[in-house]
């Protein structure tokens, strides 16, 4: 399994487990007459709306829904068309937020080796994992892939390169570093991280543990994301965080500042996914 179908697999299951929550809290609060605290029109809603359709009976089965709604195509499973050389990146789905919020295609980064040098935080498995099914080059932007492992549930129709798997490692590990930041995965979280990547071999449990086990540190997160990468990895770790705890506001606080994001790019990232804003 490459680093990009492993990201595919735990950013799906953490946007369906958070579509599914929305689901469950939106019904509640229409019950009580309490307001949402989504800011409306972002990614997380789109899903909570597909969900709360089909609940009603409106057609179409999860998987479409999910491939849809996160790989911009029209079903699970058909993958996602490739722009090719002059593309400006992913049109939909959470591809094309991340192609977006880095400007398009490039992925930013300053080359393999800076990235393999600390994008999983010393990770002793990075370098092979990179590698592992990776071509030299390819015509796809870093969103267009996603989408596409997330739309066929599998490895990208394209064979990623080494560096854009080293990027798909760099956003897990934002995910299980924002995951954590409340002090403690509970059993929620771990399933919301782990129950979506199916088999893995032994080189790949290792790079998860590894991971799991890593200290929360918004700083030593931030000092391993090459230039042009920053909106990328806090969209991510925003993913990964129910705000339920002020544990969790405080580390994107710092993971923002360690990052260099000014408040109103953060709240930019937050209305494009659909959560409350950090900043007033």
């Amino acid at each position: 399994m490459s680093l990009m179908k492993t990201l595919a697999r735990v950013a799906g299951g953490v946007i369906l487990a958070k579509g599914l929550s929305s689901v469950m809290k939106n019904a509640g609060q229409n019950q009580s007459g309490s307001r949402s605290r989504r800011s409306g029109g972002g990614l997380l809603d789109q899903l909570s709306g597909s969900l709360q359709g089909r609940s009603s009976g409106s057609g179409g089965n999860l998987g479409d829904m999910l491939g849809g709604l996160l790989g911009g195509s029209t079903g699970a499973g058909s993958g996602s068309r490739y722009g090719g050389p002059n593309s400006a990146g992913a049109s939909g789905g959470l591809g094309g937020l991340l192609d977006q919020v880095t400007g398009g295609r490039g992925s930013g980064a300053g080359g393999l080796g800076d990235l393999l040098g600390g994008m999983l935080g010393g990770s002793a498995a990075a370098g092979s994992l990179a590698s592992r099914g990776a071509q030299q080059s390819n015509d796809a932007s870093f969103g267009e892939l996603l989408n596409d492992s997330l739309t066929r549930n599998d490895e990208p129709e394209v064979a990623p390169t080494a560096e854009q798997n080293a990027v798909a490692g760099l956003m897990l590990r934002a995910m299980i570093q924002a995951a954590k930041a409340d002090g403690q995965i509970d059993d929620a979280e771990k399933e919301r991280l782990m129950g979506e990547l199916g088999d893995l071999d032994d080189e790949e449990r290792q790079f998860i543990r590894e991971q799991m086990a890593m200290p929360v540190d918004a700083q030593a997160l931030a000092r391993d994301v090459p230039q042009g990468l920053a909106p990328q990895v806090y969209l991510m770790s925003v993913m990964a965080i129910d705000f339920d705890s002020q544990e969790e506001a405080q580390y994107l606080h710092q993971l923002a500042q360690a990052l260099g994001l000014q408040p109103q790019i953060v709240n930019q990232i937050h209305d494009q996914i659909g959560v409350q804003n950090l900043y007033s």
